[in-house]
């Protein structure tokens, strides 16, 4: 039944109850109001007639929010990559901005230092919570924010628990594309560089690249596989054990650009053609991807635009709990995308693979 919105009944329509009504989740109700074109148009339809129905305003959440104190939002942060940090502040300051909430910026050494900063910033009257990987995938800190009674929401979050709000993609079936991706271009000696261990999704990009290997009826050799940090420097020394072992790969899978960039100088310095002699990929699309050259073939991940949705997310939360409703916790997994530029090419030890 349709609902007149009167802010001084106090019955003021959320986009919890618009998806409802349609029977779809609040994030593709939101993927229709922000115009975002991976949504069917049937869907696309009935979300804009139940908008009307209900007598929806999108920008609602951020004008009640203002009309009472103004939200303040928090962003915890324990990431070594600069270049994945720059493109998901992108996405929290824009939304932030334009919902015209209070931004809280804290930073700690890992999951074990996230309580002291975690305190911090609810006695700086922080309203909700905000993860960036690793984090997002911590026990620990989902239980510590559940303690103190915040709402939060877990980006780029790999196993986020069923009851917890996050933004991601899936990055297993990411990394088995891009590793499906190489053995199409005839790359049969695939290095692999993993990611942070203290990162859950690190193992699932690797999970993926075997899995990738193995339905191919290739093996991943164990002296092509090195351990990364998730930092430049730990690609570039990560590549020189994969490159100085006498059977060397055509190709190098990085778990992130910053490493892909690093086994690229040390392709470099050894003295090696990227691609035609080594290919290398990595995963993310920073902006890191296009500052080397040859600028590196990739995943996309929509960093901003998950750190984006995240806010509204975190602001639905923030107003259900002041309007003294319930909130169901979504998960929304986003598409990610292969980016093919420089740094990868055709090789002429292998061939076509199959689809059995």
């Amino acid at each position: 039944m349709a609902r007149k919105v009167g802010r001084r009944g106090g019955n003021i329509v959320t986009i919890h109850d618009v998806a409802r009504h349609v029977g779809v989740s609040p994030m593709t109700v939101s993927r229709v109001i922000n115009g975002e074109k991976n949504v069917r148009e049937e869907t696309r339809a009935k979300v804009l007639a139940s908008v009307e129905a209900l007598n929806y305003s999108p920008n609602l959440a951020a004008r009640s929010l203002a009309t009472q104190d103004a939200a303040r939002v928090g962003l915890l942060y324990s990431n070594p990559s600069v270049a994945f940090l720059s493109e998901f502040l992108l996405g929290i300051l824009g939304e932030s901005s334009q919902a015209g909430t209070q931004l809280l910026i804290e930073s700690c050494d890992g999951p074990e230092g996230a309580a002291a900063a975690l305190e911090k910033l609810k006695n700086n009257g922080c309203d909700g919570v905000i993860l960036s990987p690793p984090l997002s995938d911590s026990t620990r800190v989902a239980k510590t924010l559940q303690d103190m009674n915040l709402p939060f929401v877990g980006v780029a979050a790999a196993r986020p628990a069923t009851d917890i709000c996050a933004v991601s993609i899936d990055d297993h079936k990411a990394a088995f594309a891009m590793t499906r991706r190489l053995i199409e271009l005839g790359h049969r000696d695939i290095g692999f560089i993993k990611g942070h261990p203290n990162a859950y999704a690190s193992q699932l990009r690797f999970d993926g690249f075997l899995s990738a290997m193995a339905k191919a009826g290739l093996t991943a050799e164990p002296h092509l596989i090195a351990q990364g940090y998730f930092t430049y420097r730990s690609g570039f020394d990560a590549a020189e054990r994969i490159l100085s072992h006498k059977q060397r790969p055509t190709a190098i899978f990085a778990s992130n650009d910053d490493m892909a960039a690093g086994a690229v100088a040390t392709a470099h310095r050894m003295g090696l053609d990227v691609p035609d002699q080594l290919t290398i990929v990595g995963f993310d699309d920073t902006a890191m991807a296009s500052s080397v050259w040859p600028e590196l073939t990739t995943v996309r991940q929509p960093i901003a635009d998950m750190a984006a949705a995240s806010v509204r997310l975190l602001l639905e939360q923030i107003r259900s709990r002041r309007l003294g409703r319930e909130f169901e916790p979504v998960r929304e997994v986003r598409d990610f995308a292969l980016i093919e530029r420089q740094s990868s090419t055709f090789t002429s030890s292998g061939g076509a693979i199959s689809d059995s």
